[in-house]
């Protein structure tokens, strides 16, 4: 053999492959954004193709150099060590899915499955409110002992969003979807058949909560693994079915009450809510592999300040803002004087206002950043709260229902996007998304009894119910303006980053 062909196939041979360094960036940042959503720890920037291209050359140029021989045999074990590498390369890209493809007719159906889901979940809870006087009234229970039934409700949502987020990671969306249902159902056709306070409390609130909880956080944890640059706007439009929902739920209570009774409105929207989440079941599809490994906790995310301050910030948000769905309509007949059935009007207003609500910031928030929206949503909803004190008569409460119900659907919906803006990788981003809700939970569990119990203590008077209410939701928008600077400095970004 020649030298000089000696000295190419060792230089073959010893040759480190080339190999791209990947810059690091921070999640929110928007140039990164893409990046990041088709990365994680442990996985090359070009997925398999990276690891592919290094393992063929090394295997090629070992076989090349052995090849040459003068006996011009294969090695033995040559293809085998090929196929090791091959075999190497397939399982550390396992978990790299490719980049959400951002649109598409797969990805809106999932988007209308979810729809779906939160048309059922957050609009039958959001409406709880049409419910809190009539329980008052039969039961003869004061109103922070009623408003326990949708508290405990509103809390098992969050609350199970920490398990059932990890359980969607390693695959068990489905079995979490069919549990949801059955709890969901056998909830509220048992609840028709209540008429003692625990009843309602165990039907009403602790099984209906459960079934939400399990349909909830997977809805939205698998939704947002379809899209990126989108993923607000496709957030959005979920979360505009809990405007939907509170409006057909309390119409069907309004018309439905009166005429079959409350054991058959309560059966009827059990059949409606059957009926929408078979199309959820055909139509929400799971597009990221399976995370079998992992913990239910990912505790490292309160090292971080940008998502500890925005758990913070969300904890208030969420104390303040379920108190108006609870007792806007009880403030409506005992301090402005409305009929118990005129009052269902405001329910169906404050609902109906967050339908654009939703969809609006949400649109926005995919050009100027989910957190500034939804600091300037808490924030305007906080000085909303606080002018709930000035609204006596008709005429003042209608308007303010309608502007209220527009910054507080805002709210509800920047808030799953921010979440899961501040979970890069997709591995963990049910688990981080599930810590937030859990978190979150506490605040809805305990801000309505809050403000029932002031009321009570009041005497009726609601002006304290009404200053906590617009105190917690400013506190919240003050944590969320220190998330926005964490992030900024993070960032290196001098100004006002667009998180």
């Amino acid at each position: 053999m020649r030298a000089d062909d000696q000295q190419s196939i060792a230089s073959s041979t010893t040759e480190a492959p080339y190999e791209l360094k990947k810059p690091k960036s921070h999640p929110l940042n928007k140039d990164a954004k893409d990046q990041d959503l088709n990365s994680g720890p442990g996985v090359r920037p070009y997925g398999a193709n990276g690891d592919l291209l290094d393992s063929l050359s090394r295997a090629s140029s070992r076989q090349d150099a052995d090849s040459i021989r003068e006996d011009g045999d294969q090695p033995p074990g040559a293809s085998s060590r090929l196929s090791r590498a091959l075999s190497r390369s397939a399982s550390r890209s396992s978990w790299n899915p490719g980049p959400p493809p951002d649109g598409g007719l797969e990805a809106w159906l999932v988007v209308l499955g979810a729809h779906f889901v939160n048309f059922n979940c957050w609009g039958f809870i959001n409406s709880f409110g049409v419910f809190q006087p009539y329980y008052v009234d039969l039961l003869g229970r004061p109103p922070s002992d009623i408003a326990w039934i949708g508290s405990i409700q509103t809390f098992l949502v969050f609350f199970i969003g920490a398990f059932t987020g990890r359980l969607t990671d390693m695959g068990y969306f489905r079995t979490l979807f069919y549990t949801g249902v059955v709890f969901m159902l056998t909830g509220i056709f048992t609840t028709a058949q209540g008429s003692q306070y625990w009843h309602f409390l165990l039907s009403h609130g602790i099984c209906m909560g459960i079934g939400y909880g399990c349909l909830f956080c997977p809805a939205v944890a698998v939704t947002s693994t379809w899209f990126a640059k989108k993923r607000a706007t496709a957030m959005g439009m979920v979360a505009c079915s809990t405007g939907t929902g509170g409006l057909v739920f309390p119409i069907m209570v309004r018309q439905l009450l009166p005429t079959v009774g409350f054991a058959w409105t309560l059966r009827t929207i059990g059949f409606v809510q059957m009926a929408t989440l078979l199309i959820s079941a055909f139509t929400i599809k799971t597009r990221v592999p399976p995370r079998r490994q992992g913990s239910f906790l990912d505790l490292s995310a309160f090292k971080e300040l940008q998502y500890t301050f925005y758990v913070i910030g969300a904890f208030f948000s969420f104390l303040g803002v379920f108190v108006i769905f609870i007792f806007v309509v009880s403030y409506s007949r005992d301090v402005v004087g409305l009929s118990y059935t005129n009052a269902l009007n405001l329910m169906m207003v404050l609902n109906g206002a967050g339908v654009p609500g939703r969809l609006v910031p949400n649109y926005l928030a995919d050009r100027v950043g989910v957190i500034n929206m939804f600091i300037i949503f808490a924030g305007v909803s906080g000085i909303c709260g606080l002018s709930w004190m000035a609204v006596k008569t008709v005429s003042a409460v209608y308007p303010w229902t309608l502007f209220f119900g527009f910054f507080a659907g805002g709210i509800q919906s920047l808030f799953p996007a921010g979440a899961s803006a501040l979970a890069p990788d997709l591995r963990k981003r049910g688990v981080r998304i599930g810590m937030v809700f859990s978190c979150v939970s506490i605040a809805a569990l305990t801000g309505s009894p809050i403000a029932g119990a002031l009321i009570s203590a009041m005497k009726g008077s609601y002006l304290a119910a009404q200053v906590f209410v617009g105190g917690s939701l400013l506190i919240g928008s003050g944590f969320l303006i220190a998330s926005n600077i964490v992030a900024g400095r993070e960032m290196g970004i001098k100004g006002w980053p667009k998180a």
